[in-house]
Parts: structure tokens; C-alpha cells; sequence
């Protein structure tokens, strides 16, 4: 057996709990465990996914009654012998069956080394093993579904398929520079100019996706900003709810952003709650104001909320004027209060959707949540069959392999010799081979995967 060849480490998040996960894996992984573990089953013969009970032992010492997995090779995640030690969560048990594992002959585990070797080893593509970790962090359901897609490889599927049918091409075109008097090939280039298309513009669908991919990963990133006491706050804990912002009748209570996730129906807010905007001498007050202001710049959405118990002052008229390029929804707050200035307001924002709500009685949300949704067209993502890019890696590698076919396609429309578009093809080819790890280099991946956490 190969020194270093068994990894372990801490399957499971560091600190006390119930339970805790240690991960063994590699060639004779599961005898080294046996080493260590005493129950009535004897875990070198015994079937594979199949779980034991019994002790770890570091010589006439028991450290811990765990559950020891079983799981041979290649039907595991690594494609590896593994076996996964269910131990109690104290840091000392973790700790000293982790030593007596080391002492042994494993080592630790690098970061990400589990899902790379599930790469290596033909478990999953590399666009796969970076869905991994989008599972582990996705922070709304929008952004599980498109990364449990991606894990699934429906991407990954799309990506392959394009590519394959290049290199159908490719060695079309490779045949004919080869063997030119031969006639080999028989090329139909009108046929071949139209599958290049074809694949054109399937990667063009997939870099406009990239938009919504992010959108769904991160959360869409909307801004509250109004005047000072319009009920920003108030809207924001009626969104979340619970009261996460400090809500008083003093204006400028509101002095640094605070941020939250929000799920609404079918899209995932990234909500930030500013400093009213007004005048003020206040400094701390006006780090708020300026701070609000660089939110909205950077924001993908702008909720703008109207205080509808007054008239628009000249704080509002400079608000708007800020944001009417942007992506804006007028919010007519205070509905349970009065009513009278919307027309006033809509008048500061003429082509910005508008939704009448009480952030007090939690009155309009499911309206604003229908206008949120309609506005990114965030629905189709929820149905789970739509393949987002929500990597800039691939992104990168959809648009260079997007660039080589344009060039594929301009000379073969201008009437050059098909074997002109050899360089271009092989490019193409080469980018899309980037997001499934065919012709990715070694520094990528060693980059990629240490960005892991340890024990995944």
C-alpha cells in the first residue's frame, strides 16, 4: 500500500455536537480502520454500505462506541474504499481517534482532497465537483436547486453535447487537411456552417444565463432607500419576519446597512436596509447616508419606499433622480395610515412599477413579491430543468469558446477553405473541455479544490 494513499479528516463542522462524522478513504482504508474498531462484525469481509456498532480502541483504551459505514470501491463518493466513523461531537474524541488514525499511517486530508478524488477518478466531472460546495453553500432554495442541477450534470450534459458535436467536425475538417486529394471527408459545409450555428448560439443562450445564474446564487441584491422614518425598517422586518432593524419614530435611527436573506415566492432577495437619505450635519448619521448611496449604485434592484402620509420633498426629488436608470420599485408605504401623495410620487418615477403596501400591517408584500419575480423572470428557474452557469469559471470559458466559434462561422461565411477554421475549432473545443475538466491544467484544479473545506 502506498504511504499517504488513506486520507481522514472531519466530515462534519468542528465544535461540540451529537454526532461527528470522520472520513476514511483510499486503497486499504477500511482495514485501517478495522485496526481500531472492535464490535461483532469484522469489517474487512463484511458487505458494502452496511453499518456496525462497536468500539475504537487505542490499545487496552476505549476512546469512543461509534457507528463505522462501510462503503467499497468504486460505488462511493471518492470511488475509493471508505469508511465514515460516527463518533459522539466532543472535540476530544474527534481528536484522539483522529491521532490514533494518523499514528497509524493515514494522513490528513488536504482541502477538498475527498472531491478530488471523486474527479480523478471518474465520480463526477470538475463541474460537478464545484457544485459540491454550492450545495454547501447555498443560502436560499433557488440556489440549491440550481447547484443540486449542476451536481446532477445537467450542465455538464448541455456542455458535453456541444462539444462532441465539434469535435464531430473537427475531425471532418482534420480529415480533409489531411488528405485533401483523397476526397475523404466528403464535407457538406453548408450542413457543417449550420451545426456551428446551432452551437453558436446554444452557447449564447448559455452566457445570457450567467445573469440569472449569479442572481440565483447570490440573491438578488435590493436596496431599501427612501427619506428617513418612509418605513424602510418596518418593511424589512415585515419581509424577513421578525424584527431584525430597530424601528422608532425618530428619524435617522437607521445608521449602517443591514443585511438579509429573503425568499420570496420564486426569487431570493439579498436585502439591504440604509440610512435614510436627507441633509444632515450628523457624521456618523452621514457616513449612513453615504454608505446608502454606494448600495444603491451597486444594487440590482432598488426598492424605493414613499412615506404616503406627506407629500415628496426635495430628499425624495434627489433619491429619484439617482435611481431612474435603475431597476426601481416605487413602494407606496403607510396605506394603513393615509392615502393621497401616490400620484405625487409616481409622478418622480413615471416607468417604475408600483405596489401599494403597510410594512406595519404587513399589507402588499405578496403583490411586491409578484412584481420582484416578474421583473428578473425568475420562475422558469424554479422548474429544476433549466442549466444555469453559476461560475465565473465557466462563464469565462463559455465566452472564449463562443469567441472561437464566431470566428468559425465569419470564415466560413466569407468563403474561405474549411481547413481555415481548424485553429478557431480547436480553441472552441479546448474551452468547452475547461468547464467539464478534459483539458483543464493541473493548477487550475489544485486551485479549484482549495477552496474546499477540509473534509469535503
Amino acid at each position: 500500500m502506498e504511504q499517504g494513499n488513506i486520507i481522514a479528516a472531519l466530515a462534519t463542522p468542528p465544535g461540540k455536537g451529537g454526532i461527528a462524522i470522520i472520513r476514511v478513504s483510499g486503497a486499504g482504508a477500511i482495514e485501517h480502520v478495522a485496526r481500531i474498531f472492535k464490535g461483532k462484525t469484522d469489517l474487512t469481509v463484511c458487505p458494502s454500505h452496511t453499518v456496525h456498532y462497536g468500539k475504537i480502541w487505542n490499545n487496552e483504551q476505549v476512546l469512543d462506541e461509534v457507528l463505522v459505514t462501510v462503503m467499497r470501491a468504486p460505488h462511493t463518493f471518492t470511488g475509493e474504499d471508505t469508511a465514515e466513523i460516527n463518533c459522539h461531537g466532543s472535540g476530544a474524541a474527534v481528536r484522539e481517534i483522529l491521532s490514533l488514525l494518523l499514528d497509524n499511517g493515514a494522513r490528513m486530508a488536504g482541502r477538498g482532497e475527498f472531491t478530488k478524488r471523486a474527479f480523478l477518478n471518474g465520480r463526477m466531472d470538475l463541474s460537478q465537483a464545484e457544485a459540491v460546495m454550492d450545495v454547501i453553500q447555498a443560502e436560499s432554495n433557488s440556489a440549491l436547486t440550481a447547484a443540486v442541477n449542476q451536481l446532477e450534470g445537467k450542465l455538464s450534459a448541455q456542455i458535453r453535447q456541444l462539444r462532441e458535436t465539434l469535435l464531430h467536425q473537427y475531425a471532418t475538417v482534420q480529415a480533409e487537411a489531411d488528405f485533401p486529394e483523397e476526397g475523404l471527408s466528403g464535407i457538406d459545409e453548408t450542413a457543417m456552417l449550420a451545426e456551428f450555428q446551432r452551437v453558436y448560439s446554444a452557447l449564447n443562450r448559455l452566457k445570457s444565463s450567467a445573469k440569472t445564474g449569479r442572481l440565483v446564487k447570490q440573491g438578488i441584491q435590493t436596496v431599501l432607500c427612501g427619506t428617513p422614518n418612509a418605513g424602510k425598517s418596518s418593511l424589512l422586518n415585515a419581509l424577513v419576519g421578525e424584527n431584525r432593524a430597530i424601528v422608532t419614530e425618530v428619524p435617522g435611527t437607521t445608521r449602517d446597512c443591514i443585511e438579509e436573506y429573503v425568499e420570496l415566492e420564486k426569487c431570493t432577495l439579498r436585502l439591504l436596509d440604509t440610512a435614510g437619505i436627507r441633509e444632515t450635519d450628523d457624521k456618523v448619521e452621514q457616513i449612513g447616508v453615504d454608505r446608502a448611496k454606494e448600495s444603491m449604485e451597486q444594487a440590482d434592484l432598488v426598492l424605493f419606499v414613499a412615506d404616503c402620509s406627506r407629500q415628496p420633498c426635495a430628499d425624495d426629488h434627489e433619491i429619484c433622480g439617482a435611481i431612474i436608470d435603475k431597476p426601481v420599485i416605487l413602494v407606496l408605504n403607510k396605506q394603513d395610515v393615509t392615502q393621497g401623495s401616490e400620484e405625487a410620487y409616481r409622478a418622480l418615477l413615471p416607468t417604475a412599477p408600483f405596489v401599494a403596501v403597510s410594512a406595519k400591517e404587513k399589507q402588499g408584500l405578496e403583490t411586491l413579491a409578484s412584481i420582484i419575480c416578474e421583473l428578473f423572470q425568475m420562475g422558469e428557474v424554479q422548474d429544476g430543468q433549466q442549466a444555469l452557469i453559476t461560475n465565473m469559471r465557466h462563464v469565462e470559458a463559455v465566452q472564449r469558446a463562443a469567441a472561437a466559434l464566431d470566428e468559425v462561422v465569419r470564415t466560413m461565411e466569407t468563403g474561405m477553405p474549411v481547413d481555415m477554421v481548424f485553429v478557431d475549432l480547436q480553441d472552441a473545443i479546448s474551452a468547452l473541455g475547461e468547464v467539464t475538466g478534459e483539458t483543464v491544467q493541473e493548477e487550475v484544479v489544485d486551485r479549484i479544490f482549495s477552496e474546499f473545506c477540509v473534509g469535503k
